[in-house]
């Protein structure tokens, strides 16, 4: 259950996405040399979404949802809690030919308006920084998922070894200055790194999503060890269990 400051951090987070909506995307690109898209490619492959019913939480401009289609999926819902990026998200596919099988709708990660065991696949891209309570959201993730369901989580991590000085250097000066001549936005960018310094490392928030219930998780780096995806399965037997409990 998340608590006033919990709630504040949320409505600053929403709000400051939602001045960055429309240079999103291409600060996207410019800040990770064009690799993003290669990122989400490998994250929806391991989300396995042919056939399937699948979520993309903290959808953004929509671009994972949009893959997950293109990836066979039976039915992709885009949630996020920033009405304008949501909004941005639902033009773009007004305008895609083939995005016919995806819902885009507002909605809090940690507070999400389906029943248990929706979805067979769920993705998301970038954030694991910006969640109130990382452990309620792991937990919620884990509720409407389908046994034997696949949790994927694309994001930045602090790389290991003396790489993590250049990466931070990178971070801090060169995306706010990225901000400031693409984005305009010189705070949010520079809210990149802040959130950096303080977001657990890779092994910590693969035990995590142990610890919410996912019998397995484990992570892989890209990106010269700057980029982290995770994933969790949940177990085949949990709805047995939770019948039989």
């Amino acid at each position: 259950m998340s608590g006033p400051a919990d709630r504040g951090k949320a409505a600053r987070i929403r709000d400051m996405f939602a001045t960055i909506v429309p240079r999103y995307d291409v600060v996207n690109t410019l800040m990770t040399l064009g690799l993003d898209r290669r990122w989400r490619r490998i994250t929806v492959a391991m989300a396995e979404p042919a056939g399937a019913i699948a979520l993309d939480i903290a959808t953004g401009t929509g671009e994972l949802a949009f893959e997950l289609e293109r990836a066979g999926a039976a039915a992709v819902v885009g949630v996020d809690f920033c009405y304008e990026m949501v909004a941005a998200a639902v033009k773009k596919s007004v305008t895609a030919d083939f995005a016919r099988r995806i819902v885009f709708a507002t909605g809090d990660a940690m507070a999400l308006p389906f029943p248990d065991a929706t979805f067979d696949c769920i993705v998301n891209g970038f954030m694991l920084r910006n969640v109130a309570d990382l452990a309620a959201t792991f937990t919620e993730l884990h509720r409407v998922l389908k046994p034997g369901g696949r949790l994927v989580c694309l994001d930045l991590t602090r790389p290991r070894g003396p790489l993590r000085r250049f990466f931070d250097l990178y971070i801090a000066t060169f995306v706010p200055l990225l901000g400031i001549v693409v984005g305009r936005k010189y705070g949010a960018y520079r809210y990149l790194f802040q959130s950096l310094t303080i977001h657990p490392d890779a092994d910590t928030l693969a035990r995590m999503m142990r610890e919410a219930g996912f019998a397995e998780a484990g992570y892989r780096l890209t990106g010269f060890g700057t980029v982290a995806i995770h994933l969790g399965r949940k177990s085949a037997a949990d709805q047995r269990l939770r019948s039989t409990g």
